[in-house]
């Protein structure tokens, strides 16, 4: 990785972080590679599409996922909160339906600091929470030799400036590179 995206990504630990677009789940599977040990995963059942871990081998053991499926919004709220306040998870991801109100993103912000865990959220455009340490918007880049070429850009970051970044996957060292965008 290059030294301009290093203060943003691998995602800061101890708080709960939001990402949306196309490439959401490709950024959510790189923050699980990097964050490295157990990764908790938050769905609601109602979803039509499913996680398979082993489709993302390519970044992470599938035997590092634990999927949770919740009835509702509020109750994976609930369980988002308790694993990350437990600590012994390296990274808490959960796709919201639904926008989160300042409070509920507050007691996660609260329950990942107490763990020292990462929160991740997978949000649609126009969710995001105040509550949130940063937001990117990833989107994939077409490119006919190298389908892991994404681009990542900083909407909201509490910390630091905004950035863009285009950065592609390396599956055989496990590692994320920013490339120059000319070589799309």
């Amino acid at each position: 990785m290059t030294s301009d995206l290093v203060p943003y990504f691998p995602l800061r630990k101890a708080r709960v972080h939001e990402v949306y677009g196309p490439g959401s789940l490709s950024f959510a599977a790189v923050a699980a590679a990097l964050a490295g040990g157990d990764v908790f995963w938050i769905r609601e059942r109602w979803r039509p599409e499913i996680l398979n871990p082993s489709g993302l081998s390519a970044y992470v053991d599938p035997s590092k996922f634990l999927i949770a499926q919740v009835k509702d919004q509020a109750e994976g709220l609930a369980v988002m909160e308790d694993a990350l306040r437990d600590g012994h998870l390296s990274l808490v991801v959960m796709e919201l339906g639904e926008p989160l109100s300042l409070t509920e993103g507050r007691r996660l912000q609260l329950a990942a600091k107490a763990g020292k865990t990462i929160g991740l959220c997978r949000i649609s455009e126009g969710m995001g929470s105040n509550a949130a340490e940063t937001r990117w918007h990833c989107t994939p880049v077409l490119d006919r030799d190298d389908s892991t070429l994404q681009r990542w850009e900083i909407t909201k970051n509490k910390s630091g400036t905004l950035g863009v970044w285009h950065v592609r996957w390396n599956t055989a060292s496990r590692r994320l590179n920013v490339v120059s965008p000319a070589l799309e």
